[in-house]
């Protein structure tokens, strides 16, 4: 079992800046492959990114691309989203989550999920 945690969340003007951090306790996530997905009011929740166990793999949706970066500290055992250029398209509650198996863009693939901190982009 593995709990995580995100925070970094925040209200933020368009074209600044927020970092993400997701801190998972319980075990060790080093092993597990780990993305980000967002959920806006009335949308279904969607991938963001995603970063393999030794981070060296990244993943992005087109709409992250250039803009934000994932990364991981496996010696504290947390992910970061740096998110850049924000826009208000991207306001949502984003969720960190543990990779299981499956599809690294698809929700089902992942089992373990963070409460959500919520990004609110004003234009």
């Amino acid at each position: 079992q593995v709990q995580l945690v995100e925070s970094g969340g925040g209200l933020v003007q368009a074209g600044g800046s927020l970092r993400l951090s997701c801190t998972a306790s319980g075990r060790t996530f080093s092993g597990d492959t780990s993305g980000w997905f967002r959920q806006a009011p009335g949308k279904e929740r969607e991938f963001v990114a995603a970063i393999g166990w030794s981070g060296s793999r990244t993943y992005y949706a087109d709409s992250a691309k250039g803009r934000f970066t994932i990364s991981r500290d496996n010696a504290k055992n947390t992910m970061y989203l740096q998110m850049n250029s924000l826009k208000p398209e991207d306001t949502a509650v984003y969720y960190c989550a543990a990779f299981t198996g499956g599809i690294y863009d698809d929700a089902k693939s992942y089992t373990y999920w963070g409460q959500g901190t919520q990004v609110t982009v004003s234009s």
